[in-house]
């Protein structure tokens, strides 16, 4: 079970700008992934949030990549779903999404939330995307892991 040994993480972000950036495929999953991010940087204080949606979870390293780099955001928090079919473009979508959204948090500072889910099936991603009934709320840990990050790295000298 994906959730388990999952921390707990209450912070206080208030004064954080944050960019939401999430994909558009399978609108019910990302309805509610997006929900849950915005309840999540809500619980955190943050006030000034900006949201685009980009067609694909392919298409989200390059997002945020522009956001990062004007300066302007402490965090950005990435959402998608690729969910697994017959071909290996799951694997390709994956990769590159995961490797690309490393990158642009490494090569530029801004820490970038991962709530892009991978999934074997529809089923297994709605049971992630935070909605009623759901046993997880991807879009929630992701938004709170990026402000948690921020706060912990200003403890550390640049």
């Amino acid at each position: 079970m994906s959730k388990a040994g999952a921390p707990t993480l209450s912070v206080d972000a208030a004064g954080l700008r944050v960019a939401v950036v999430a994909a558009s495929w399978h609108t019910t999953v990302m309805d509610g992934l997006l929900e849950g991010a915005r309840r999540g940087l809500a619980d955190a204080g943050v006030s000034e949030v900006t949201e685009i949606r980009v067609p694909g979870s392919f298409e989200l390293p390059v997002a945020c990549a522009r956001l990062a780099r004007t300066g302007r955001y402490d965090a950005i928090v990435a959402l998608g779903v690729v969910i697994r079919g017959g071909t290996p473009h799951f694997d390709y979508v994956c990769s590159a999404a995961t490797e690309g959204l490393t990158r642009v948090s490494v090569d530029t500072g801004v820490p970038v939330g991962l709530g892009v889910l991978t999934c074997d099936d529809e089923d297994q991603a709605l049971d992630r995307a935070g909605l009623p009934g759901s046993s997880e709320d991807k879009g929630h840990e992701a938004a709170t892991a990026a402000v948690a990050t921020v706060l912990a790295l200003r403890a550390v000298p640049a």
